[in-house]
């Protein structure tokens, strides 16, 4: 879904400082998130974010791309990518219900993991020792904040563990799909979809009370931070290659905990800090050995 780096347009700071940026947005969307859901459904709240996204593709990418905006070549899967990032959202809303923001963002970084562990069977990729050993890492960070005793909902744990799972078939899709397909394409019919699904499902809670105009406002707002990250990361990708600042990306986890003690007063106990640490540290460890394997590929 990344569009392709230029060397000649290469400036690495400025692509993950876009990115540090981008992820602290969406932290911001996991907190306004669990806001509404706790007073309203999950469809509703994701339903209308969805529809501002949509709305927002429309205004503004519509006009400077026309008709190819909805272009495809494998149709079906581009809709089957767009179910899967559905259920993905889904199950976040009512995992970021139950549970404190900076575990429930935790565990469903487990997707990078498990990444590149379903691409040995799928794409015939060889995992290396130190892989494998950043993979175990990461996993018993997962289980240091699942430990007996640490109070976290076993819903929302089942839940936050779903969302790991197809977050990490997305993205193995969207590898895939990016061969054939266009960045904003795969945006619009990932967006589409999500506006069609949960439209639907949110039509029996328009029955009971109504959103107020606040948290109507919430719920438009959190489209805005999606649409507005989505052109982030894009503008970041094509200033720097994407393995060189995929470690950026795990400043989410640090947002997340810190925006979650502030608006919610919840400070993580110290294992839970340690297990979160763990899995910082197998994220960034695995995307920093990506690069190098990258750099070392014969030209």
């Amino acid at each position: 879904m990344l569009p392709s780096y230029a060397a000649d347009n290469d400036r690495p700071l400025t692509a993950i400082g876009l990115v540090v940026g981008t992820v602290f947005l969406f932290s911001l969307s996991d907190i306004v998130t669990k806001h509404l859901t706790m007073k309203h459904p999950v469809e509703l709240v994701v339903a209308v974010r969805y529809l501002a996204s949509l709305l927002l593709l429309f205004a503004f990418a519509w006009p400077r791309v026309g008709n190819s905006l909805w272009k495809t070549v494998r149709t079906r899967w581009v809709i089957g990518r767009g179910v899967i990032l559905t259920l993905a959202s889904l199950t976040l809303g009512y995992a970021l219900r139950l549970m404190p923001v900076g575990e429930t963002i935790s565990i469903m970084y487990l997707f990078p993991i498990l990444v590149m562990l379903l691409a040995i069977p799928l794409l015939r990729e060889q995992v290396s020792r130190i892989g494998w050993l950043l993979a175990i890492l990461g996993f018993l960070g997962v289980l240091m904040i699942l430990r007996p005793g640490g109070g976290l909902d076993s819903v929302g744990v089942v839940l936050a563990l779903l969302n790991a799972g197809l977050a990490a078939v997305f993205h193995l899709i969207t590898r895939v799909l990016t061969k054939t397909e266009s960045n904003l394409s795969l945006l619009f019919y990932a967006t589409l979809v999500g506006a069609v699904c949960f439209g639907l499902a949110a039509l029996p809670s328009l029955a009971g009370p109504l959103p107020n105009w606040e948290d109507l406002g919430l719920m438009v707002l959190l489209g805005l931070i999606s649409s507005s990250g989505h052109f982030l990361f894009t503008v970041a990708y094509q200033y720097a290659p994407a393995s060189l600042i995929a470690p950026a990306n795990y400043m989410h986890l640090v947002w997340a905990a810190l925006l979650s003690w502030i608006f919610f007063s919840h400070l993580p106990d110290q294992w839970t800090l340690l297990g979160m640490l763990m899995i910082v540290t197998a994220g960034v460890g695995i995307a920093i050995k990506t690069h190098l394997d990258k750099i070392r590929q014969p030209a």
